[in-house]
């Protein structure tokens, strides 16, 4: 064998494609047993995961459970879609309301809606004014008064700021000229092909997972809010839940690793895809898994820093505070739902004030930008930029008025 041979044999099996990691999602789950197994972050990560998978994860699901069957039931009547067609002015009204459903669903119809001429401009910024995209899910189910206050807000924000931009531009502003339709929405797909047989597998496995949990651990969620200890009792030993929460936070993030790879910004902070046709408990275990996998990543992040650093994020985050709005409102700008989680997760674990997390609600887009991005990228950047400017407006005006 020649040199040349050896070289040419050498390089072939360094090539980076013999190294990638597949399934880079593993990593979390990985590191999550690495923490359980040392005795040094043994009991921060256990009663971390318990909470987020208690606290978090079983509310999420049941909210999920909810909204899936009744976006399930409404979608056999499109009588909604219709009405907002008949007049731009009702149209951005109707818009700020599809983006305040909790997820992606709204904010995408409307998104591709406009790319095809369906609606205004008007109602593309509203739509992604309004939306909180998988961040509303948190909020409502860790503190639904606020949620819905939130959601709220969102709305009158929403329709203003489209009514604004209808009196600024006509309906086709920013629109591209295309014949074809729009792509079929990110969040959801008509058929399963995409997914590899271990990766469908991963995904059935995560709607069974969820459909015999979900009203058992339902229970335990809501005894747990009403501070009633379970260990006693279910006549079970000190700590037996906690460890239980563990355990199931562990399996749904080994479950939610082998759904998908990992390949770019989008596959990374959006939601999976799922099937049109899918049972609802089936799209609701998806979403879960995604927004716990974030919240799991923040709770973790912040416990670990905290216990390690002795940094009390709330005293460190005080010092910021005129600057805070505008962190939330820089963080909303990123597209996709998982920047926006973290921020949920921080104002929930008390590090983050009110006024950065309204900046960041109403200047979030969630998922509902990439197909713009994707096919009127000049539209996408404006509608961001308007949409920032009421999150501004809003963040910092509760933040002198109640903060500062």
């Amino acid at each position: 064998m020649n040199m040349t041979t050896i070289l040419n044999s050498a390089h072939q099996f360094l090539q980076p494609t013999q190294f990638r990691l597949a399934y880079r999602r593993l990593l979390l789950p990985i590191a999550l047993l690495a923490l359980l197994v040392n005795e040094t972050t043994r009991t921060i990560t256990v009663a971390t995961l318990s909470d987020s998978f208690w606290a978090v994860s079983c509310y999420v699901a049941a909210t999920l459970a909810i909204y899936h069957y009744l976006a399930n039931f409404m979608s056999k009547s499109n009588r909604l879609t219709t009405l907002y067609h008949r007049s731009r002015n009702h149209q951005v009204l109707f818009a700020a309301l599809l983006g305040a459903l909790p997820g992606c669903g709204g904010a995408i119809v409307v998104s591709t809606q406009f790319i095809s001429s369906r609606v205004g401009f008007g109602a593309i910024v509203a739509v992604l004014t309004s939306t909180m995209g998988d961040a509303a899910f948190l909020l409502l189910a860790a503190k639904p008064a606020t949620g819905l206050g939130v959601i709220g807000l969102g709305v009158v924000v929403g329709a203003i700021s489209g009514w604004v931009v209808n009196a600024l531009h006509a309906d086709d502003f920013l629109r591209p000229k295309q014949k074809e339709e729009p792509t079929q929405a990110p969040c959801c797909n008509s058929h399963g092909d995409t997914h590899t047989p271990m990766e469908q597998s991963a995904i059935n496995l995560q709607g069974t997972f969820w459909k015999w949990l979900l009203i058992p651990a339902s229970i335990i969620a809501v005894l747990g809010s009403f501070q009633v200890d379970l260990n006693p009792l279910l006549g079970l030993k000190e700590n037996n839940i906690e460890w239980l929460g563990a355990i199931f936070a562990v399996v749904a993030m080994f479950l939610w690793a082998m759904t998908k790879d990992l390949g770019d910004y989008q596959s990374t902070v959006s939601e999976d895809d799922k099937i049109i046709s899918s049972h609802p408990i089936q799209k609701a275990a998806q979403d879960t898994n995604f927004v716990s996998a974030w919240v799991i990543l923040a709770f973790l992040g912040f416990e670990l820093t905290t216990y390690f650093s002795g940094l009390n994020f709330e005293l460190a985050f005080s010092g910021w505070g005129i600057w805070m709005p505008l962190i939330g409102l820089a963080v909303g700008l990123l597209p996709g739902c998982g920047p926006q989680i973290l921020v949920t997760s921080l104002y929930l674990s008390g590090a983050v004030p009110m006024s950065a997390q309204l900046s960041n609600a109403i200047s979030n887009d969630g998922d509902a930008l990439f197909p713009v991005i994707a096919m009127a990228p000049k539209a996408a950047v404006i509608a961001t930029i308007y949409s920032a400017v009421p999150a501004l407006i809003v963040g910092y005006g509760y933040f002198f008025l109640f903060e500062h």
